[in-house]
């Protein structure tokens, strides 16, 4: 996967209160391969506390960014995501965790800056600070008990960009690499050449068609064949015919 793509991503901490919340983020994005971590006014930092819980991540302690405004910290960022667990009064695009890494990753193939935001433990963002977020993120959490440490929420958005990521790079793939359909002419070729096998080999009596070609038919257009997958069935047939004929004489 390519893992340089993640660097135009942020994941931004607003006003984290515990240390070891830190530390735990940083493990989160290390584990997802994301690199970038930025501090709104943190409360307490750099602390042991982080350190201990970072558990290997200390490069992405060690690089973290510190602001003490929220605006500094995304000034760069071509679009920003907050995340939240309150209903507000004011109706913001609001996503999932997955619809939020389609739009993430779709920008970051465009070379944009992307931020994913956390608010405070208690209260999460500030009305003040999503005004500066193009859209929400809400992870579907229980009803009856949605509290959710920060360092998991992290996690599960991380992962959903990393999915996304690797899905989107192994479509791209598959599509390079994807041999071309057969063209009509070729299916048309290739029901003559059925017809006239099976008539060889026994098995179909032009004079009592009955349904059978057109129930072949359609399961050759349900398969969808690829120019090479045309070539076999053709090869296949014609191999059918071969030792028919040599029966025969």
């Amino acid at each position: 996967m390519r893992e340089d793509r993640l660097q135009n991503l942020k994941i931004v901490l607003v006003g984290t209160t515990h240390p070891g919340n830190i530390g735990a983020t940083a493990r989160a994005m290390k584990t997802m391969g994301l690199s970038q971590l930025v501090l709104v006014a943190p409360k307490i930092f750099p602390d042991a506390d982080a350190t201990a819980r970072a558990s290997g991540a200390d490069d992405i302690l060690a690089a973290a960014i510190i602001h003490q405004s929220f605006a500094k910290a995304i000034s760069d960022c071509h679009y920003v995501i907050g995340t939240s667990t309150r209903n507000r009064s004011i109706p913001w695009p609001l996503h999932t965790p997955a619809q939020a890494a389609e739009q993430a990753v779709s920008m970051l193939g465009e070379g944009s800056m992307v931020a994913i935001v956390f608010g405070r433990e208690s209260s999460g963002l500030a009305n003040e600070e999503l005004e500066l977020c193009n859209a929400m993120i809400q992870i579907p959490t229980n009803p009856a008990f949605s509290s959710l440490n920060i360092a998991s929420a992290v996690q599960i958005v991380s992962y959903e960009i990393r999915r996304n990521l690797l899905e989107t790079e192994c479509i791209s793939e598959d599509l390079n690499q994807k041999t071309p359909p057969a063209n009509a002419e070729q299916i048309q070729q290739l029901y003559d050449h059925l017809q006239q096998c099976l008539t060889d080999i026994g098995y179909f009596d032009p004079a009592k068609p009955r349904r059978l070609m057109r129930r072949l038919k359609r399961i050759i257009n349900r398969s969808q064949l690829d120019a090479n997958e045309y070539n076999i069935v053709r090869g296949v047939l014609s191999a059918a015919q071969d030792t028919a004929k040599k029966e025969k004489d």
